[in-house]
């Protein structure tokens, strides 16, 4: 989530953010995310971090536009998307410790973007909101690299760093692991940029009917951030980077990057959905596993929800899922439950480890 622009230095200050607004406050910075960083690596390394975000708010609200970080990237994204129709992006963080950071910036932006209404109320009908993805170092290479350089156009975003975490030599290699996985995060702008002519592949000697196979048309876009070491501080540079970028392309877009009405609705959905479960399980346990007739097994009762394919869905869940239905005999408390089934369980060897696997999924055909 977002911080609206005149908290941002309230919330990024070491310290907890103030409560007393009624604007948006970002998780990472303020005290949902304080606390468990504070208390996992300690409020030193958690005040670095702040700072950096803090320097990187500090530059957007003063640098000039032309060499502002954020103001630039969502530039870049508002070009790429709603002139040039690349409705994709993908960040590229050539470091390990950044895996995550690819679906930190998948939620913040498309949770912050993905809107089809103005802020006055008036339809977009213009491409807004990217599908973000991405995947950290080298292992993006072996994934989804092909469709960057041959597929579809799509926008990358690569992070180096100029010193390692752990950087170290192989005996006998010339270059230490960082610098081999730097090599890679310099060379694939350029063939992303540059790609690779007939006749350079003709030149390499590769066999006539394989040459078009073997050409890169690149003209690819692409930016790269280079920091000096990835630190508390340079990670809070980087997410307050994003979120600036995702705010500009909101500002830019007329939209209203601070609200995610559209998760509200499947969520609502899902209330209503439970409600049909329980009232499955409810059926399933007075008619004990099924109705016994003469002429032989009756189904259980269906459960109706509406949709046709829901229903049906639902059904084979619920009559292919009851062993896992709630013992409440102990215990109406949803918040000990698990814990003294758990308990009980564990201590009573009530559910001994399976003796052999079910990877072949037998019998899981919906018929």
């Amino acid at each position: 989530m977002l911080t609206r622009f005149p908290t941002l230095r309230l919330t990024r200050k070491p310290g907890f953010p103030n409560f007393g607004t009624l604007l948006v406050v970002d998780t990472v910075c303020s005290t949902a995310g304080a606390v468990p960083i504070s208390l996992l690596y300690g409020y030193d390394l958690f005040k670095n971090f702040l700072k950096g975000a803090n320097s990187i708010d500090k530059h957007f609200a003063t640098a000039p536009l032309d060499r502002n970080i954020p103001v630039l990237m969502g530039l870049l994204g508002i070009w790429n998307m709603s002139f040039m129709n690349y409705r994709s992006r993908t960040t590229l963080p050539y470091a390990e410790a950044l895996l995550k950071l690819p679906a930190h910036i998948q939620q913040l932006d498309m949770e912050s973007n993905g809107k089809c209404m103005t802020k006055h109320g008036l339809e977009v009908d213009y491409l807004v909101g990217e599908i973000d993805f991405g995947e950290a170092g080298t292992n993006g290479q072996h994934s989804f690299y092909q469709l960057l350089h041959m597929g579809q156009t799509v926008p990358c975003e690569f992070i180096g760093f100029v010193q390692s975490q752990h950087d170290f030599c192989v005996e006998g290699e010339d270059l230490s692991s960082h610098d081999e996985l730097m090599a890679n995060f310099f060379a694939q702008p350029d063939a992303l940029a540059n790609g690779k002519t007939e006749e350079e592949v003709r030149a390499e000697g590769v066999a006539e009917d394989l040459i078009p196979h073997r050409v890169f048309k690149g003209n690819r876009p692409s930016l790269s951030l280079l920091l000096p070491k990835l630190t508390a501080y340079a990670c809070g540079q980087l997410l307050a980077i994003y979120e600036h970028r995702t705010a500009v392309q909101g500002f830019m877009w007329d939209i209203n990057s601070f609200d995610q009405w559209g998760v509200e609705l499947g969520k609502k959905l899902a209330i209503d959905v439970k409600a049909h479960m329980l009232e499955g399980r409810r059926r399933n346990s007075s008619n004990a596993s099924t109705l016994t007739t003469e002429g032989g097994e009756q189904p259980l009762p269906v459960v109706e929800t509406g949709s046709p394919a829901t229903t049906r869905l639902l059904n084979y869940y619920l009559d292919n899922s009851k062993d896992s239905v709630c013992n409440n005999q102990e215990s109406h408390n949803s918040m000990t439950r698990v814990t003294r089934n758990t308990h009980r369980e564990h201590n009573n060897n009530s559910l001994p480890p399976p003796l052999q696997h079910d990877l072949g999924q037998h019998g899981s055909r919906l018929s």
